[in-house]
């Protein structure tokens, strides 16, 4: 009989990939993987703008507030106003959840002292002080939306001729003064005492 020898099948050479592409497909899977288990840092968050009226206690405040206790029409808001800063600060309006305010002063007119608002507004230099005073300048609480009773708190907003505000609460007492009135006058002018008069009723 014819012996058949199997036929030895030949290997096929493996193929050799090579390195410089080898290094980019590791790259890319490495890069995949990183994509998947980190996430991008997120950004900080942005600094808020300055209001251009951010209040300046911190550099102005007012000493020893109080208010003429009434039970309507008008009445004056007093203390010492102290700037801390480094720049004058002038006062140009004033609001209250009470009553409209005014800045005013006490002036001689026609031989008499009468209030009035005080024109360009009231300054107070740096590193001084302004003294708000009965038969001197003062706010004037011009309306009462209700009546201001000893005791009661009110609280005043001061705003400044760059947009600043500062905000102070005055205590409201009883105060006869030297005949200080605050009703307008038949010539529509508020009253006002001629003398200075003393503080507060305590």
């Amino acid at each position: 009989m014819r012996r058949t020898t199997p036929r030895q099948t030949r290997p096929r050479p493996v193929r050799a990939v090579p390195l410089p592409a080898f290094g980019v497909l590791l790259a890319a899977l490495v890069g995949t993987l990183a994509g998947c288990g980190a996430a991008e840092p997120s950004a900080a968050p942005p600094s808020p703008p300055v209001s251009a009226s951010a209040s300046v206690t911190s550099v102005f405040h007012v000493r020893d507030p109080w208010v003429k206790a009434a039970d309507g029409g008008m009445t004056a808001v007093f203390g010492v106003l102290v700037n801390d800063g480094g720049t004058d600060a002038t006062i140009v309006g004033a609001t209250s959840s009470v009553s409209p305010v005014e800045v005013h002063e006490m002036a001689m007119t026609e031989g008499r002292m009468v209030m009035r608002p005080k024109a360009g507004g009231l300054t107070v230099p740096t590193k001084g002080v302004h003294t708000l005073e009965p038969s001197g300048d003062h706010l004037m609480l011009m309306d009462l939306a209700r009546p201001v009773l000893p005791g009661d708190e009110v609280t005043i907003t001061l705003t400044f001729a760059d947009g600043r505000t500062a905000e102070f609460t005055a205590i409201a007492k009883p105060f006869a003064g030297a005949g200080e009135s605050y009703d307008p006058q038949p010539d529509g002018h508020p009253g006002a005492s001629p003398t200075p008069s003393p503080g507060p009723a305590a």
